[in-house]
């Protein structure tokens, strides 16, 4: 049997105090643990539930569309230019001249998406959309719709280009007035949100979201 020398009694005696030190630590590891453990279920069972949202606003793609005529109507509007000479307020006879025709006028209503607004509320499931409001876009005279009814020229007052070119003003502000008084601007509305919709459907399901239009 050997014999043991100073040096192994003394690297036992440190081998033998390292396994002490480290099984003294193992039941604090276990207990710390277990703790840890206990604190989440304390959290999960007996902590107050906070959920918070927010809307998002959307871009979907209405700035490279800009302005977009959703609703157009065709007016044909009957003129009568009359140019005469008068004394105190009476006709002189044969110093008449008269002109009787009338265009077709197209104006086109709409809308500038570039302008609209989506806000999307995933907690309500529902998307709000925001229209500007509906403005004339064009009113144009159809050259080619000219019908003349009846023509008299006087060389005593004839009617000037400045006279005929303010009556066909006059005339397209008065289609321009008959078409909104006939439903053109709510018309135009309710086209453009058709279309918001039909956008707004490629890219949310609408089966999920109603969509809620705000003018």
């Amino acid at each position: 049997m050997g014999i043991q020398t100073d040096d192994a009694l003394e690297a036992g005696e440190k081998k033998a105090s390292i396994l002490k030190k480290h099984r003294s630590k193992k039941p604090v590891f276990i207990l710390l643990a277990i703790l840890g453990i206990a604190a989440v279920f304390a959290i999960g069972w007996f902590g107050s539930e906070h959920f918070s949202t927010s809307g998002r606003t959307t871009k979907l793609g209405f700035e490279d569309i800009g302005e977009l005529a959703t609703q157009s109507v065709v007016c044909t509007c009957v003129r009568n230019e009359q140019e005469d000479r008068n004394i105190l307020g009476i006709s002189i006879p044969f110093t008449e001249s008269v002109k009787i025709y009338s265009y077709d006028t197209v104006i086109k209503a709409g809308i500038n998406f570039s302008d609209v607004k989506v806000v999307r509320n995933d907690v309500e499931k529902k998307i709000y959309v925001e229209i500007p409001e509906v403005t004339i876009l064009s009113t144009e005279l159809k050259l080619d719709s000219f019908q003349k009814y009846y023509e008299k020229d006087n060389i005593f007052t004839p009617i000037s280009m400045d006279e005929h070119n303010d009556a066909l003003k006059e005339l397209e502000e008065s289609a321009t007035n008959t078409a909104i008084e006939n439903g053109l601007m709510d018309k135009a509305l309710e086209n453009a949100k058709l279309l918001l919709k039909s956008f707004i459907g490629q890219v949310y399901d609408l089966t999920e979201y109603s969509i809620v239009f705000a003018e």
